[in-house]
């Protein structure tokens, strides 16, 4: 299972997706999906609506997966605590008040919502920074500083909601997070971020290794700790807060797909970073397929599905111990 793991999250995938695209509220069954794709006779607003909102979708929600998870790798290595991802650390919240900033002021239609995202998050990184290097303990002092921000960020979002509640329900859609306007531009960009992501991280894949060590040994091998770490908490924050800037806050994916996948194949990053990324997107892809399905009319935001998918996880980590590599 170990050595096939990442064809048979591909091939769960593939199936998860072929039934998605059947779930909606126009009722297209199966063999009329598929004669979508094999040319056979279907109208123009199935085509449509398979295409250009359904497929869309998949696609969106699959390499935001990838781009959450593979940030999860990243900051698990950095901070040396598989309970570390971009959304408890506060840099998806970061992102997304930058959104909610923009969209107060006024300014989203003139300089882009994805400017502003970057902001917010580089900002909380840097926050986040620059307090544990106040100390030596700087992976601890990282992972409470991350937890910090969070709720200092989610408190203004809430200030935000109350002063703004004309565009209420467009801010509280960016901070519970939905793939229902996902458009094909997003899609590519989110597959070429994923893609450079995923190239970004398996080129350090030894860096990734040493960091699991001790900082002593990390150092006696040659790297220099630091500059990696910032090189990579910056990296994956910029995607991260690009993802954000499309499809809102999304918890606990970058939490659950690395710890799932190194439970079966250890920590090794080289063997571990492509089957995470799988992971991660087949584990959005349900999720907001399951958004869809849950309500009998509209859906769920999809960051509530991932939060009560990954709650538990979180949980499980702490009563059990299991929140330190080794």
């Amino acid at each position: 299972m170990r050595r096939h793991l990442g064809w048979i999250i591909l091939f769960a995938t593939l199936l998860l997706a072929l039934i998605s695209l059947t779930i909606g509220s126009s009722k297209i069954g199966l063999f009329a999906t598929i004669g979508v794709f094999t040319g056979h006779n279907t109208s123009a607003t199935q085509r449509y609506i398979i295409i250009n909102l359904r497929l869309v979708r998949i696609i969106a929600s699959f390499c935001a997966g990838m781009i959450l998870s593979l940030g999860g790798v990243s900051y698990q290595a950095v901070l040396r605590n598989p309970m570390a991802d971009p959304f408890i650390l506060g840099v998806s919240s970061g992102s997304s008040f930058g959104v909610a900033l923009a969209i107060y002021f006024g300014l989203a239609s003139r300089f882009g919502l994805p400017l502003f995202a970057m902001a917010g998050a580089t900002g909380t990184t840097l926050f986040i920074l620059a307090l544990a290097s106040r100390k030596r303990s700087s992976n601890t002092v990282l992972l409470l500083s991350g937890v910090a921000a969070n709720y200092i960020l989610s408190a203004a979002m809430t200030l935000l909601l109350f002063l703004n509640r004309e565009q209420y329900q467009r801010i509280l859609a960016w901070s519970l997070g939905t793939f229902s306007t996902a458009t094909w531009n997003h899609v590519v960009v989110a597959a070429l971020i994923s893609l450079l992501l995923f190239l970004f991280l398996y080129k350090n894949h030894r860096n990734l290794d040493l960091l699991l060590l001790d900082e002593g040994s990390a150092r006696s091998s040659g790297l220099a700790v630091e500059s990696v770490r910032y090189r990579l908490l910056l990296i994956s924050s910029f995607a991260t807060a690009l993802c954000v800037s499309f499809f809102g806050v999304i918890g606990f994916i970058g939490l659950m797909a690395p710890h799932i996948t190194r439970l079966i194949l250890g920590a090794k990053h080289q063997r571990l970073i492509l089957p995470t990324a799988l992971a991660g997107g087949f584990l959005l892809l349900l999720s907001d397929t399951l958004a869809r399905v849950f309500l009998p009319s509209g859906e769920l935001p999809v960051g509530i599905i991932t939060s009560l998918l990954g709650v538990p996880l979180f949980l499980f980590l702490i009563l059990k111990g299991r929140y330190r590599f080794g």
